[in-house]
């Protein structure tokens, strides 16, 4: 029996993100999902490079081996860090971006799995919900240290903070590793977005309740957005069927989303909003109106100012088209002007002077306006590095208050704890450096890079003082006597040392 797969693939922008940084592809025998990091443009470069880098596996002829099906992913993962590698030497403004990536490529019943990051494969087996990767994060790395429990894992300040992704700087190996499906298995490949807003309950609810693939996407990404949607969200639903038996045939058409989509397409950062019918032109079609309708309504006005008003729509467009004057009348009180000053039939009022000092006063509000949009604009252009709760954040706008307000808002959240990075990056903390989104990129990547050191460093410490021999009673017999001695054996694995500029580690840990 050989299985075949039925997919659907949907990527959304969610509720706090301005662009979409993810990326998908889901082909017949490949399902891919990239999620970028590095900030505007920087993240879609990455995630979108990735997928195309490993698109091509879903066109190649299927491997006869499951090594051999290993080996293509590890082959397609390396050209994609020799692709980031390129990209981010020819433009140091995307240097540094990151994704992860966690794909599966099918052969028969068989699935290669290549997995960095933080994005997540779940299999659904008979009722069942199994999470098929492990996030390469801080929190997960607690977690598995038992310093804290899973559930805390979902609110713990620091469960961004990725621990391996795919840079092109670094030479992080991702994990490998095979799945053999069963008809009726389903899978999911999703970024980050869908379970830092769902549980993995209510993600299973959805799986296991929800029939076609086309429709479970759409419900795990509105079950997202109802969580917060505080991410980008990117979900592949593939059900494993038996071509022969299934009464439905399997998907054959590729489907590329989000950043690495090249068209514009309904499946690519999908949320149309429904605009009612009657709205947005006022309740009027937009093609135009009768020309009875821009002509007043027949019959006089109220206040009967105007004589001939009882004209018919034809009728008052053939007095324009002739220049036929229309009589002037009193309105009711009004007494009648002497001299000069009277009206008269035909005549043409003198021009007021308001409307020049309106021109003026339009004029002086729009080179006003001029200049606050492109103050505005400018501030908007500008970020810098800071903190907020103890932890280090990229502001956009500048460290400034105007009359109490600030002209600076949130821009990215990293998670790293200002109390965990060396002096010398927590003084370019303190100093609020700051510019263009590329050099204050450049200056979080330096700051992640010396806080995951010194984290590193403090694990290996962890781990040295764990593997220490501990102390054990001897008993001898010394001059026909029992004597009994406490001895350490020997430790010859060398201490780690951690560089000198690193914190003191954080109360936290043990």
């Amino acid at each position: 029996m050989t299985l075949a797969l039925r997919y659907a693939v949907r990527s959304d922008v969610g509720l706090l993100r301005e662009g979409n940084e993810d990326a998908a592809y889901a082909g017949p025998r490949l399902l891919a999902v990239a999620d970028g990091m590095g900030g505007y443009e920087a993240g879609e470069v990455a995630s979108s490079s990735v997928i195309s880098s490993m698109a091509p596996l879903d066109r190649r002829p299927t491997p006869d081996t499951d090594a051999e099906l290993i080996d293509a992913l590890a082959a397609a993962m390396s050209a994609a860090k020799h692709t980031l590698r390129k990209i981010a030497d020819a433009d140091p403004s995307v240097s540094s971006m990151g994704t992860t990536l966690t794909a599966m490529l099918w052969s028969g019943n068989t699935a290669a799995i290549c997995h960095i990051g933080d994005s997540r494969a779940y299999l659904l087996r008979q009722g069942s919900l199994y999470q098929v990767t492990r996030d390469h994060t801080f929190v997960q790395s607690l977690v598995d240290e038992g310093r804290i429990r899973p559930e805390e894992a979902a609110t713990h300040p620091q469960r961004s903070l990725l621990l391996r992704a795919l840079d092109g700087r670094n030479d992080a190996d991702p994990d490998l590793s095979l799945l053999a499906a069963e008809e009726g298995d389903r899978i999911l490949i999703c970024s980050d977005g869908l379970p830092v807003a769902a549980s993995d309950a209510e993600i299973g609810q959805v799986l296991a309740d929800v029939a076609e693939p086309a429709d479970a996407v759409l419900q795990l990404i509105d079950l997202a957005i109802r969580g917060g949607g505080p991410d980008n969200i990117t979900c592949i639903v593939a059900d494993v069927i038996d071509p022969a038996l299934s009464p439905v045939p399997p998907s054959r058409a590729p489907v590329v989303v989000g950043a690495a989509a090249t068209e514009p397409d309904v499946r690519q950062d999908t949320r149309p909003i429904p605009i009612p019918v009657g709205q947005g032109f006022g309740g009027r079609s937009p093609a135009g109106m009768p020309d009875e309708l821009d002509e007043p309504p027949d019959g006089p006005p109220a206040d009967g100012t105007l004589a001939g008003y009882g004209h018919s729509g034809p009728a008052r467009k053939a007095a324009r088209a002739t220049g036929q004057a229309q009589s002037a009348v009193r309105a009711p009180g009004r007494a009648a002007d002497n001299g000069d000053n009277a009206e008269q039939p035909g005549r043409i009022p003198a021009r007021r002077r308001w409307p020049v000092m309106t021109l003026v006063l339009v004029l002086f509000v729009l080179l006003l306006g001029g200049g606050l949009l492109g103050g505005y604009q400018y501030i908007r252009s500008q970020y810098f590095i800071g903190t907020s709760g103890g932890t280090v954040v990229i502001y956009r706008g500048i460290n400034e208050h105007v009359l109490g307000l600030s002209l600076s808002s949130v821009s990215q959240r990293t998670g790293i704890p200002v109390s965990g990075i060396p002096r010398a990056d927590a003084q370019v903390v303190q100093s609020a450096a700051g510019g263009g989104l590329a050099e204050v990129q450049r200056i979080l990547a330096n700051v992640r890079r010396d806080y995951l050191a010194c984290q590193n460093a403090y694990a290996a410490l962890r781990q040295w003082e764990a593997g220490k021999p501990k102390p054990r009673t001897v008993r001898k017999k010394v001059n026909g006597k029992i004597v009994t001695k406490t001895v350490t054996p020997p430790y010859h694995k060398p201490k780690p040392v951690i560089p000198s500029d690193c914190p003191p580690e954080p109360a936290h840990a043990s």
